[in-house]
């Protein structure tokens, strides 16, 4: 009798080995004919005609575009910030204007500020009996600092135009989109949940892309705006002192007076 029990015992371990050593083989990898998600990006690009790729491509570029202005223009913003601050100290610092000059960035707005008020201080001679040095002056600090005013809002359109019109892009894929669902179901004849939702779900994921594109652009816009405020506040006022000083000193080759 032990001899007999002790069998079944041995036995049911045996299986228990087996299945823990079949369990622990690699598993074959899942038949290709497993069912794959019918909708999402990659199914509303595949079944897309023409036209919606293009407003897809075109809504793609728009987003590429607006991000390269915003990290660029955020990058001389921040640049330009750096030097109106060396701008100041070499103004309060400089003895002359060839040393004013010198310690300012070569391709800062502030040096072109410097070198066209120079630039005007020069040519006033030949016009010194109809003009006074005050309003010359003021009228090359001024086209000076517009020219610097016009590079720092560049690419600014670009953002605008495309957070005001990128959401009518993605609005007008949409209801493409739908147009052709709707247009496929009448010709099928089937009109069950599984046969609206699936196609015209996808056709939403335009405006959604659409709107995606307008948000980054418009919050970019108003940030670059605002940054541009402060930039440019800082080259009039640091066209303001040369204009002062220049004044005060009455030569381009007299020392610059510094402020009391």
């Amino acid at each position: 009798m032990p001899a007999s029990r002790s069998r079944p015992s041995s036995a049911r371990g045996l299986g228990l080995l087996l299945a823990a050593a079949i369990a622990a083989l690699p598993q074959p990898a899942r038949a290709a004919t497993d069912p794959v998600n019918p909708y999402g990006l990659a199914a509303l690009w595949a079944g897309s005609d023409a036209v919606a790729k293009v407003v897809l491509l075109i809504m793609l570029l728009m987003s590429i575009a607006s991000w390269y202005v915003i990290i660029t223009r955020a990058i001389d913003q921040s640049r330009m910030l750096r030097q109106a601050g060396a701008a100041r100290r070499a103004l309060e610092s400089a003895s002359s204007d060839a040393v004013l000059l010198a310690e300012l960035m070569p391709g800062s707005p502030f040096r072109h500020v410097a070198e066209r008020g120079l630039d005007a201080l020069r040519r006033h001679g030949p016009v010194s009996a109809r003009i006074s040095l005050d309003d010359w002056l003021s009228l090359g600090l001024r086209r000076a600092g517009d020219r610097v005013q016009s590079r720092a809002q560049e690419g600014l359109a670009l953002l605008a135009t495309v957070g005001s019109t990128s959401p009518f892009i993605g609005l007008f894929g949409t209801v493409w989109g739908i147009y052709h669902a709707l247009t496929a179901i009448g010709v099928a004849g089937q009109a069950s949940i599984d046969k609206v939702a699936g196609p015209v779900g996808e056709a939403l994921i335009m405006t959604a892309i659409g709107l995606a594109v307008a948000v980054p652009a418009v919050l970019g816009y108003n940030w670059l705006v605002r940054r541009n405020r402060a930039v440019m506040e800082e080259v009039r006022a640091f066209a303001a002192d040369l204009h002062e000083r220049w004044l005060a000193g009455g030569s381009v080759d007299a020392p610059i007076a510094r402020a009391g």
